[in-house]
């Protein structure tokens, strides 16, 4: 018998959210969904990340009631997923217990079986109780560790004469040094997964949402994970440095259950790799993957509209899939061939190039050369680049780059996920600045640098020096953030409209809690349209 991978699809959350900031309305959603009940995925994320603000603010939409409508379609077909930011759910402030239990018993209530939960800073502390609410409420738990890896920096201390770019930028450091510091090791991402099976979760996922995983390390790591943890481990990349289609082959052959996909108009680029092409290279080695691919098709077909709707008319879509598999050479036909047997034997350069080639032939954009550095990923670089271009200095670009390392290390060796990896992009331009300026170091910091300093967004992998967050934050001690202090949203009464409050049920209410001034104003709207009869409208306790 074959083996079996099963699918998680991204395309309603993930998928439309790089590509088309999310724009799709629950509307959208709805005649996409008897494909979906068909196309029978494992798992359908259709919720988190910054889909449920975008709902509210752009949308004008309750997301309480778009989860409702895929769960109540599903049943029977996919589970239904969403994912949170552990402790601080769609945001990066922390949340008492009692917001998260609110909040995960109103999704739980609403259809919500699958909750992937991360910290963007690994810190298990920020995601154990949310997946121990998940579970025991009835929901599986997804605890997912996020990628990242070690800053590349040249040790400094054999040729101290040389006082070049990078000598001026990093001073002397030692060979022991930089050996001393190496954190994301295979064995640090095999210890948090065993620490995240231990806390209930059914599912471990190795997430890199930066895309800047390569084939070689999922080579050696999956299966590693896969012998460390009894439950199911599921591989999540994006294709935003080119590494994803490899990447995701690689996870395929090294024994992964789950694999994160989008449907073709929703995949690539920023988003993850097309399941389509996943499936032509799995037909190749006789593994299955778990879904119909019939209805994919018609579900292609039906979010093509969507896709060329909700895109800039200058954006590159990919070819259509069908026509392009059709009329495929046999030299590109050939490559899928090459990146197998490149992908087995760990040759990640052929691999990438043949991933490469096919991507190139289906006519997905090309990667631009900023997103390909592993150090700095193209969510950091282009919050360099704002930052260097708020302040009219983009000739700093490469000191301002070359210091993220830099930034990175004094704030603990943090991963460079969001809502993290902005923040030292952001530092390390003002650090350039201050360079090119003959100004200390630090001299000017950004708050949520400072915030992230002081330790309010958890414990980062290293430990930051009490001397550096001294100057950063005025003391030595770190102060995590202290839920105690959490205040509820003000609910007030509105007598403009009948003397209802503006939150009129448990869910509206967490949508306070969650986007505070996003929810006023929609809640408002929707107690003027309902004005008639807020009177009959019953008030949370």
């Amino acid at each position: 018998m074959p083996k079996k991978i099963r699918i998680r699809d991204l395309s309603l959350r993930d998928g439309q959210q790089a590509l088309t900031a999310g724009l799709m309305t629950t509307a959208d959603i709805e005649g996409l969904l008897p494909h979906y009940r068909e196309a029978g995925f494992h798992i359908m994320e259709v919720w988190g990340g910054d889909i449920p603000l975008t709902a509210v603010s752009v949308l004008d939409e309750s997301p309480w009631h778009r989860l409702r409508v895929c769960a109540e379609a599903m049943k029977g077909s996919s589970l239904i997923g969403a994912v949170a930011r552990g402790r601080n759910l769609f945001g990066d402030s922390p949340y008492p217990n009692f917001v998260l239990e609110g909040f995960y018993k109103e999704a739980v209530a609403d259809g919500l079986q699958v909750l992937r939960v991360f910290d963007p800073l690994n810190d298990m502390a920020n995601i154990r109780d949310s997946v121990q609410m998940a579970v025991s409420l009835g929901g599986k738990a997804d605890a997912a560790v996020c990628y990242a890896v070690d800053p590349r920096e040249e040790p400094r201390a054999k040729a101290p004469e040389k006082r070049g770019f990078l000598a001026r930028l990093f001073g002397t450091r030692t060979e022991e040094e930089t050996a001393d510091e190496k954190v994301f090791t295979d064995e640090y991402y095999v210890g948090k997964a065993k620490e995240m099976e231990a806390m209930g979760a059914k599912i471990i996922t190795l997430l890199d949402p930066s895309g800047i995983i390569t084939p070689s390390r999922v080579f050696s790591l999956m299966p590693k994970l896969k012998h460390a943890v009894r439950c199911d481990v599921d591989f999540h990349t994006r294709c935003t440095a080119g590494n994803g289609l490899a990447s995701a082959l690689t996870a395929i052959i090294k024994g992964v259950d789950i694999v994160d996909t989008c449907v073709w108009w929703f995949a690539g680029g920023t988003a993850a790799p097309p399941v389509e092409l996943l499936r032509l290279f799995c037909e190749r080695m006789e593994i299955e993957l778990d879904a119909d691919f019939d209805a994919v098709a018609s579900l292609r077909k039906a979010m093509e509209p969507l896709r060329r709707r909700l895109t800039d008319e200058d954006a590159q879509l990919p070819k259509d899939f069908d026509e392009a598999l059709a009329d495929m050479p046999r030299t590109v036909e050939a490559e899928f061939d090459r990146a197998i047997k490149a992908a087995s034997d760990n040759e990640e350069e052929a691999l990438l190039d043949a991933c490469r080639t096919i991507e190139d032939y289906f006519g997905f954009p090309p990667v631009a050369a900023e997103a390909r550095r592993e150090d700095v990923p193209a969510g950091v670089y282009a919050s360099v680049v704002s930052a260097l271009h708020a302040r009219e200095a983009d000739d700093l670009l490469p000191e301002a780059l070359a210091l993220v390392s830099k930034v990175r290390r004094d704030a603990g060796l943090v991963p460079l996920a969001d809502p993290i990896g902005p923040v030292i992009g952001s530092q390390a331009a003002l650090l350039a600045l201050d360079r090119r300026d003959g100004s200390d170091d630090y001299s000017e910091r950004t708050a949520p640098f400072i915030r992230l300093i002081r330790g309010e967004f958890g414990n980062s992998p290293k430990p930051v020096s009490p001397d550096f967050r001294t100057l950063i934050t005025g003391l030595p001690e770190q102060t995590l953030f202290d839920t105690a202090s959490y205040k509820d949203p003000a609910n007030p009464t509105l007598e403009e409209y009948g003397g209802c409050k503006l939150a009129v049920s448990d869910e509206e209410f967490i949508l306070l809690e969650l986007f505070p001034e996003a929810a006023t104003a929609f809640l408002r709207r929707r107690r003027e349209e309902d004005s008639g009869k807020a009177g009959d409208t019953p008030e949370i306790q």
